[in-house]
């Protein structure tokens, strides 16, 4: 259908062996399936799907309000659009960890992360989140890792305790969750270099750094995050703040001036939108309606 070549278990064994290099892996969010299609293009290394993107997207809040139902459906739609492994957030685990691990393994994603706040979560880069006890953490990532079926769909641990209890504490998290099986840590808001440089130094697995716009932590480049041990590096809701604030500004111009020519400029072409769809690919020799040549629609 999207002419992709690999199947899930590919991009896993693909992603884990990548991981084995020690080579940052760049993971931008696609708040689309077509913004997917465009960050394989441009050749990163993965697809980011993200839970607060996805409240966005319906007009709400990051709060806890999407389902496991409404995030795996679009997280279905975002992965199999391209060849690269895709990362979903699954929040708190939508109060079934078995089911939600079950879920995007079954529809073809490369992992998920889970993290320790209380189901009335927040954006990670908020004050005032609640997050449960280690136990209570311990005992679903354990529940996670033995839910899956392919060993290398990867369970991704998110700790949000350093705004809460402090990076001591954020520490001991780590260190519980890597012995509970966690494959992955993301620690999350850390405020500088020295913090994301502590938790390297705190923890044997590879790691996850959240480099967000407007938040708590300072945004690195990809080789200062390489240099201090990291593996993975997202960026969860820039392509959809780049969209939103470009059709913002369109839509306040045509409001203005009562037409789109001053804008036009700023505007994916019909050509390279049909490039990106890949629209030719979809010909069929002797049907009028899919034969189609890129280059006479300028």
């Amino acid at each position: 259908m999207h002419f992709t070549k690999k199947n899930s278990s590919e991009k896993r064994i693909e992603l884990k062996n990548k991981l084995k290099e020690k080579k940052i892996l760049r993971f931008p969010g696609a708040y689309n399936p077509l913004t997917a299609k465009l960050i394989a293009e441009i050749g990163f290394d993965g697809i980011y799907i993200s839970g607060a993107v996805m409240s966005n997207d319906l007009g709400l809040p990051d709060i806890g309000l999407t389902s496991l139902k409404e995030v795996s459906y679009r997280a279905n739609q975002i992965s199999r659009t391209s060849d690269l492994p895709s990362i979903v957030d699954a929040d708190t685990g939508f109060k079934n960890c078995k089911k939600t691990i079950e879920t995007f393994e079954d529809l073809g994603l490369s992992g998920c992360h889970i993290e320790d706040q209380i189901d009335e979560k927040r954006c990670g880069h908020l004050d005032n989140k609640e997050i449960i006890s280690i136990k209570e953490m311990v005992k679903k990532i354990k529940l996670c890792v033995s839910s899956r079926e392919d060993k290398n769909f990867l369970i991704i641990a998110r700790t949000d305790a350093n705004t809460v209890e402090g990076i001591e504490k954020t520490i001991d998290r780590i260190k519980a969750y890597e012995d509970a099986g966690a494959d992955v840590i993301f620690p999350e808001a850390m405020k500088n270099e020295k913090e994301f440089e502590k938790i390297r130094k705190n923890s044997k697995v590879s790691l996850l750094a959240n480099m967000t716009e407007f938040g708590k932590s300072k945004l690195l480049n990809v080789n200062e995050l390489q240099n201090l041990g990291y593996n993975i590096v997202i960026y969860p809701v820039t392509t959809q703040r780049l969209a939103m604030k470009n059709v913002e500004d369109g839509l306040r111009a045509i409001f203005k001036d009562g037409h789109q020519n001053n804008i036009i400029d700023r505007m994916q072409t019909r050509k390279r939108l049909y490039e990106l769809i890949e629209y030719e690919k979809y010909n069929t020799p002797d049907k009028k309606i899919t034969d189609f040549k890129t280059e006479e629609h300028e």
